[in-house]
């Protein structure tokens, strides 16, 4: 495994390199500003190995995105630009601190008792379940009371209140094989669901675990983790280094527990939802 910059320089090359299958992306000062459609939106991100990103770049970029009917977010290592955060704190996004951790040459599979993980295929029935299942898990912060929108893995999906996500571009990203998406199955339900998304970053190959998400009845089992070490374990067919960002430091424990180790710390900064 590549040390720390040099191992930060190639996912920010990753992350520079994502959005180019899926979208146009325009420079804007020091920021590069994915502009395609919303089904799959990117956020802005500083130009790899590029200088100080002033305040009016970051204006400009989220004006940008407000023209194209994109959210309004920008993301970087804290690393890296150090400075950035004030100037998008003063454009009124907040900015939440996500430890970015890799997956080190022993994860350990964790298989919980009863469940089994699947692959998801381009053209199965159930993707747009999968999708508003990750809605689901992601209202309800891990750690908070279900509340009224929890009930059981099956008419989980139905009950939610905003639409289903579109699923066009997430088929063909599959089909693809940009996206690997996993579902874990207990008693034939879906109850969580999390993805890797393979690239090929100067001949090596680099995949983020992305989106794992469980329904909030069946937290607490290792579930999450669990699937987190299978998704690794599947990426490590075909790529050299599997990293994610955890959602916070208690997620983070999670994850070192079974085999990630902490390099650094990603920034995302996001428009307020009123």
């Amino acid at each position: 495994m590549p040390k720390r910059p040099a191992l930060l320089d190639r996912i920010e090359q990753y992350f520079a390199l994502s959005p180019l299958p899926d979208t146009p992306v325009r420079p804007v000062g020091g920021l590069v500003v994915p502009t395609g459609s919303p089904e799959w939106p990117y956020p802005a991100r500083p130009l790899p190995g590029g200088g100080p990103v002033g305040a009016t770049d970051v204006e400009d970029a989220l004006a940008l995105q407000r023209a194209a009917g994109l959210p309004e977010a920008v993301e970087w290592f804290a690393e890296r630009n150090p400075g950035l955060g004030a100037s998008v704190r003063a454009a009124g996004l907040v900015v939440d601190e996500l430890p970015l951790l890799v997956a080190v040459d022993d994860v350990e599979v964790t298989l919980p008792e009863g469940v089994r993980f699947y692959l998801v295929g381009a053209e199965d029935p159930q993707l747009a379940t999968y999708q508003r299942l990750a809605q689901l898990a992601f209202a309800v912060p891990v750690g908070a009371a279900a509340g009224p929108v929890s009930s059981s893995p099956g008419v989980a999906p139905e009950r939610l209140v905003d639409p289903p996500q579109p699923t066009d571009v997430l088929r063909e990203r599959i089909a693809a094989g940009r996206t690997v998406m996993m579902i874990a199955v207990e008693d034939g339900e879906p109850v969580a669901v999390g993805s890797h998304q393979p690239l090929d970053v100067d001949g090596v190959g680099f995949s983020e675990i992305v989106g794992v998400a469980t329904l909030p009845r069946f937290r607490g089992r290792g579930l999450g983790a669990g699937l987190a070490s299978t998704l690794v374990e599947h990426a490590r067919e075909t790529v050299e280094t599997v990293f994610l960002a955890a959602g916070d430091d208690d997620v983070a424990r999670v994850y070192e527990r079974v085999g990630f180790a902490r390099i650094g710390t990603t920034l995302v900064g996001e428009r307020p939802v009123d």
